[in-house]
């Protein structure tokens, strides 16, 4: 009988990191729930969690290995997940486990060294990228932003991309992780590039930095698990460059997050066996301040949201300025650290 695992039973933790362990497999530290299975004498024989959406850390013992342990396990989280409302799921495991999962329902989406990332429809990922606006020949690059909010930073960085090329598609993260709405992200973003008719502002989905491919860009964690997350993330990133033509992606250079330095390190070595050159573009500076999105938060916490107007688009200070942000702005103001979210 497969059985939660609460958290605040050190025992059964226990279990779970040295089951994990013998497996050769890496305790996530983005997890929301863990469930396991027991034998007669209280000793855990299989377990896996979830976080999100997401499936993953799997493991069975070697002695109860051939019993079914594994498939109850996992039948056991897609249920959860149903009763959750989520539909959609994804997981991933190690790429000798990834049969496994196909005999499942599990459909394989890409694959890095370490992992391989799966999804349970058939086609899902192939529907997204057929459902992205496509350009006419020409060069191509993308673009990656949280805009949370968009500075004129992000502007630079658009426009970097949108000079050197023939167009841009510019992806913002879908997620709702902070207090700044998707869909104020998504509004702020496409004003803030109105002008630039070669950017195409396109929906990340769960397939881009998502905390289905890449919680650690949203949840604190060490420099391996980023480094694998990354590797994932940037070959999903691969398969919908090679669907839009895309030949060079621009990022921002980013000195003082560790998850974007790591993730940086790691497009600029994987990106151009992709065929995907990578631009690192350094951080725009006015008045001798650095543009961020964390110190624009941090005045809008602080209440001095005209002491960074000149990071900020005229389209993303009105917004701000104005009462309808208010909620949104309340929800900064309650933050205990505004500049990490």
């Amino acid at each position: 009988m497969v059985t939660a695992i609460s958290p605040r039973s050190a025992r059964a933790q226990k279990q779970v990191d040295a089951l994990l362990e013998r497996e050769g497999i890496r305790r996530d530290r983005n997890l929301d729930y863990t469930c396991g299975v027991f034998d007669g004498d209280g000793a855990l024989i299989a377990t896996g969690s979830s976080f999100g959406n997401t499936l993953r850390c799997f493991a069975v013992s070697d002695e109860h290995r051939g019993e079914g342990l594994l498939n109850e396990v996992v039948s056991h989280l897609i249920e959860r997940q149903f009763a959750r409302g989520s539909s959609h799921i994804f997981l991933y495991t190690k790429p000798e486990s990834a049969r496994f999962f196909a005999d499942l329902g599990f459909h394989e989406i890409a694959r890095a060294k370490t992992a391989v990332f799966m999804e349970n429809r058939r086609g899902g990922f192939a529907a997204y990228c057929a459902g992205l606006t496509k350009t006419p020949p020409g060069r191509t690059a993308a673009v990656v932003m949280n805009a949370n909010p968009f500075t004129l930073g992000h502007r630079y960085l658009a426009e970097q991309a949108a000079a050197e090329n023939d167009f841009v598609h510019l992806f913002v993260l879908s997620e709702d992780v902070g207090p700044i709405p998707f869909a104020v992200r998504k509004r702020l973003v496409r004003e803030g590039v109105a002008d630039l008719p070669n950017v195409v502002p396109h929906d990340s989905g769960p397939y881009i930095i998502s905390s289905a491919t890449f919680p650690s860009y949203f949840l604190k964690d060490d420099d391996e698990a980023i480094r694998a997350h990354a590797e994932l993330d940037i070959a999903v990133f691969g398969k919908i460059a090679a669907a839009l033509g895309v030949t060079r992606r621009y990022v921002g250079d980013e000195p003082t997050s560790r998850v974007t330095s790591l993730y940086n390190e790691v497009m600029a070595r994987r990106l151009p066996a992709l065929g995907v050159d990578c631009a690192i573009v350094p951080r725009m500076e006015t008045n001798g301040r650095v543009v961020s999105a964390s110190a624009v938060r941090q005045a809008i916490h602080d209440g001095a949201l005209d002491a960074i107007a000149d990071m900020l688009p005229e389209t993303t200070y009105r917004y701000f300025a104005s009462p309808e942000a208010q909620s949104v702005v309340q929800a900064i103001r309650a933050m205990d650290d505004p500049k990490h979210y």
